[in-house]
């Protein structure tokens, strides 16, 4: 496999070379939940995470939780969720949307980033939820191996990552041939721009998810179509046939792997018995 293309980013980033949203929250609402594209991903997760997971109430980890919505979704299906995230506005937001709900069990939340999970909340999880975090990374294969170690022999680990595949071919139906041709297809880590930093092939999830030992039990693409219609903000009809397009065809051979996104559901063996 080619070698993942490497370069200064302009912008400041964690001592780790993550990228974080610190100050960033508001912006982040708004360009993805506060647009078509964001409301379409939340209604895929809603009926894939369902078919995916065993979903049985167990406490669950969610990393890079946020601003809340996955880690709501779980709790108010009886989990007893635990929120990380190192950007403090956006977890103050998850705390605040979460806290106008009575949950029982209540959330916790922790200002932490990924790297310190094996020492401040070490499980082992019997779930663990990663959604849209690793492309951020400055190593996300690493993050994974971090991410195995918490999981509980047997448990399953949902992750969903930026699909480079797909970057690459939203760039080539653009027009902007030179920079696919360069594989230039990284964010530079501005402030201002959310294009991730280390977006992630599915070969490599494949890759590393064996070093970690982990078994890849289901797949599924997140806006297998969305992101290539020349249409930018569809009308409320157009995107509701595209919503039915897309739950059609999101786990299907032939369009799963298009997704912007990638959703995979890895489990940890269980431990040989003496």
């Amino acid at each position: 496999m080619a070698s993942r293309p490497t370069g200064a980013s302009p912008a400041p980033l964690s001592a780790h070379g993550d990228r974080h949203f610190d100050g960033l929250a508001e912006k982040f609402a708004s360009s993805l939940y506060g647009h078509p594209r964001g409301e379409l991903r939340l209604t895929l997760l809603d009926h894939l995470l369902p078919e995916l997971l065993d979903l049985h109430q167990q406490p669950l980890l969610d990393v890079g939780a946020g601003l809340g919505q996955m880690g709501a979704w779980f709790a108010r299906r009886g989990h007893a969720v635990t929120l990380s995230e190192p950007a403090a506005e956006m977890l103050d937001e998850a705390r605040r949307v979460l806290g106008e709900e009575a949950l029982a069990p209540a959330p916790r939340f922790l200002a932490l980033p990924l790297q310190a999970l094996p020492e401040q909340a070490p499980g082992p999880w019997p779930l663990i939820v990663c959604h849209a975090v690793l492309e951020w990374l400055g190593d996300p294969r690493q993050a994974l191996h971090t991410l195995s170690g918490l999981l509980a022999p047997g448990g399953q680990l949902s992750l969903m990552v930026f699909n480079r595949d797909a970057l690459r071919l939203s760039n080539i139906v653009k027009g902007n041939l030179d920079k696919a041709l360069a594989d230039r297809l990284a964010g530079t880590g501005q402030r201002q721009r959310l294009t991730p930093i280390s977006p992630i092939a599915h070969a490599e999830v494949v890759e590393w998810a064996g070093e970690c030992g982990l078994d890849v039990e289901g797949s599924a693409g997140i806006r297998v179509f969305h992101d290539y219609l020349r249409q930018r903000d569809p009308d409320p009809e157009t995107l509701a046939k595209l919503t039915a397009l897309e739950l059609r065809h999101c786990r299907d051979d032939a369009y799963w792997r298009l997704g912007r996104y990638l959703l995979y559901t890895l489990r940890k063996p269980e431990e040989p018995t003496a």
